[in-house]
């Protein structure tokens, strides 16, 4: 997990070095082992009153698609300089209204050990065609804790916080080199 001064930082730092222009606000600057992702909302369309949802709804994508070629050379610029500062790949989106579209994104790949009854949660998931592959399954369970356990997860990731609070009291920890560090790439090491 990173820490909260790493967070801090990551969201500084695209505050100072994107152009005030982009967005409207900066959603979210989010960061695991191997990703950072950046998401910004963007000046909604100006549609005369009485416009329908759809139009309004089709207005807000062709808002994003415009967004996203527009700033592309600029954002291949600013993910270079992320990556070398940072050392995670960058991942782009942007949110308009209530619409909302990743523009790069990773995955990656993760491993695990699982119990036979285990193993025969995602073999059910494959055998009812939810999923292709006990991957696809094992992605699909995470989805689901993710969409259905927000207020749990988020109570888990105050406490780590909490966690991150005390600790920052006590001495530093020491680097490979044995030096005291708390850049986030010495803290993500």
């Amino acid at each position: 997990m990173i820490t909260d001064k790493g967070r801090q930082e990551l969201h500084g730092w695209f505050v100072g070095r994107l152009p005030e222009s982009w967005f409207t606000e900066l959603v979210e600057v989010s960061a695991d082992r191997e990703e950072i992702t950046v998401i910004g909302r963007i000046a909604e369309p100006d549609l005369p009153a009485g416009a329908s949802i759809t139009e309004y709804e089709a207005a807000c994508q062709g808002r994003i698609t415009e967004f996203r070629e527009r700033t592309r050379a600029q954002r291949v610029e600013v993910a270079r300089e992320a990556q070398i500062r940072f050392r995670r790949q960058l991942s782009w989106g942007a949110r308009c209204g209530h619409s909302q579209e990743m523009f790069t994104h990773i995955s990656a790949p993760v491993m695990t050990r699982l119990k036979q009854p285990e193993r025969l949660v995602l073999d059910t998931l494959i055998a009812g065609g939810v999923a292709r592959s006990r991957s696809d399954a094992l992605a699909w369970c995470v989805r689901l804790v993710e969409r259905n356990a927000d207020s749990w997860l988020a109570d888990l990731r105050e406490s780590l916080h909490e966690v991150e609070r005390v600790r920052t009291k006590g001495p530093a920890p020491a680097t490979e080199d044995g030096l005291e560090g708390s850049s986030l790439e010495k803290a993500e090491k």
